[in-house]
C-alpha cells in the first residue's frame, strides 16, 4: 500500500514528509514514528499487536522510497528507528539548502505565467524555506509582548514586497494602489486584487500595431490600386474598416487623461510614449492621403529608404502612364 503518490529520493524531504505525516494521521499510525507509542515488552500480550502493526508501517514506508534509500534503511527493527534515520540524514537545514532556496526565489520572475501560476511557484519555495528554517516561536506563560505575531506581520510584509517586485510591469498601476495601503494587506488580499486586475486587461486588451504592420497596409493598399487597374477588379473600400475602427476606439474612455479612444491600461500619458510614435503617424498620414500626395510626405519624412522612394516613384509613373496610355488607345 503506498501512503503517498511520490517517491522519496533524497531531495525534497519537507514535501515528503509532509506528505507522510498527513497519511499516518489520517490511518492513527503517527505514534509509531513519533514514539508516542512505545515497543512493549515481548511478555506483554500487545506485544505481537504492536509488532504486527510495526511491520506494516516498515513496509509502507520502503513502498514510497527510492531503491537505494529503500536499501539503506531495510534492515531497521521499527518504523521510529527509520523515522529517526531520515531525520538526522536530510531533516537539518543546511546552508546549501538554504542558499538555493533564497537564490530560487532571488531568480523567479512572473515572465510568460499568469498571476496564479507565478503565486504558486512563489508560494511552494516559501513553504519549502518554512520547513527548512523554522520561525521561533515565544512559549512564555500568559505572554503579552506577542513577539510571534509581529514576526509572521513582518514576514508577511516582506513576502509580499518580494512577491510584487516580481510581477510585470503591465500591474504597475494595482502594485501601486497596493503598496500605499497602511497597514499593507496580507499575500491573499494582494492575490485577489492581482487576478482581478488581470480578468480585466484580458477584456480590453488589444494588440498593439507595428511599424512593419502599417508599412504592410500601405504597401498592400498600393498593390491593391494596381491590381484594380490593371484587372478591372472592385476591392472593398477599406474606409468603411476605418470608420468601424474609430467607432470602436470612441467606446473607451481613459479615466487619467479624461479622453477617449484608449483605456488608462493603454495611455501614453500615464505608461509613456513609445519609440515608434511619430513614425506611426507619419506612416497613417501617407494612407489616408492617397497617391496625389505622397511625393510631398516622401520629401519631410524617412520612413523609407532612397532606394525604396525610387521604387515607388516609379510605380507611381507607371501607373499614371498606363492610364494617359490606355485613353489615347480609345
Amino acid at each position: 500500500m503506498k501512503l503517498v503518490l511520490m517517491k522519496f529520493d533524497g531531495s525534497s524531504y519537507g514535501d515528503w514528509k509532509r506528505s507522510m505525516l498527513i497519511s499516518l494521521a489520517a490511518k492513527n499510525k503517527i505514534g509509531f514514528v513519533d514514539g508516542t507509542v512505545t515497543k512493549p515488552n515481548s511478555t506483554d500480550p500487545n506485544y505481537r499487536a504492536w509488532d504486527r502493526c510495526s511491520n506494516m508501517l516498515i513496509s509502507w514506508i520502503l513502498g514510497v522510497l527510492d531503491q537505494d534509500i529503500s536499501r539503506s534503511v531495510l534492515y531497521f527493527n521499527t518504523a521510529r528507528d527509520i523515522w529517526l534515520n531520515f531525520e538526522e540524514r536530510f531533516g537539518q537545514a543546511s546552508g546549501t539548502l538554504l542558499y538555493a532556496l533564497h537564490q530560487a526565489l532571488h531568480d523567479i520572475r512572473q515572465g510568460h505565467d499568469n498571476i496564479s501560476g507565478y503565486y504558486t511557484k512563489m508560494k511552494m519555495l516559501w513553504d519549502q524555506l518554512d520547513s527548512v528554517d523554522t520561525m521561533p516561536m515565544c512559549k512564555c506563560t500568559n505572554c503579552t509582548c506577542e513577539i510571534t505575531a509581529k514576526m509572521m506581520k513582518l514576514q508577511q510584509d516582506r513576502r509580499l514586497v518580494e512577491f510584487l517586485m516580481k510581477v510585470n510591469d503591465g500591474f504597475q498601476v494595482i502594485r501601486g494602489s497596493i503598496l500605499v495601503m497602511n497597514p499593507l494587506p496580507s499575500i491573499s488580499h494582494a492575490y485577489r486584487l492581482l487576478i482581478q486586475e488581470e480578468n480585466h486587461k484580458k477584456l480590453y486588451q488589444t494588440s498593439p500595431v507595428s511599424d512593419d504592420a502599417v508599412a504592410l497596409a500601405v504597401n498592400r493598399r498600393f498593390g491593391q490600386d494596381r491590381f484594380k487597374q490593371s484587372r478591372n477588379i472592385s476591392f472593398p473600400d477599406s474606409r468603411n474598416n476605418r470608420a468601424d475602427s474609430r467607432n470602436n476606439r470612441a467606446n473607451f474612455y481613459c479615466d487619467h487623461c479624461k479622453m477617449q479612444g484608449h483605456t488608462i491600461q493603454r495611455c501614453y500619458k500615464l505608461n509613456g510614449y513609445p519609440q515608434t510614435y511619430k513614425s506611426d503617424k507619419r506612416v497613417a498620414t501617407i494612407a489616408q492621403n492617397g497617391e496625389d500626395d505622397v511625393d510631398k510626405k516622401m520629401d519631410s519624412s524617412n520612413i523609407f529608404t532612397t532606394a525604396q522612394y525610387q521604387q515607388l516613384l516609379q510605380l507611381i509613373g507607371k501607373d499614371k502612364s498606363d492610364d494617359i496610355g490606355g485613353h489615347c488607345n480609345k
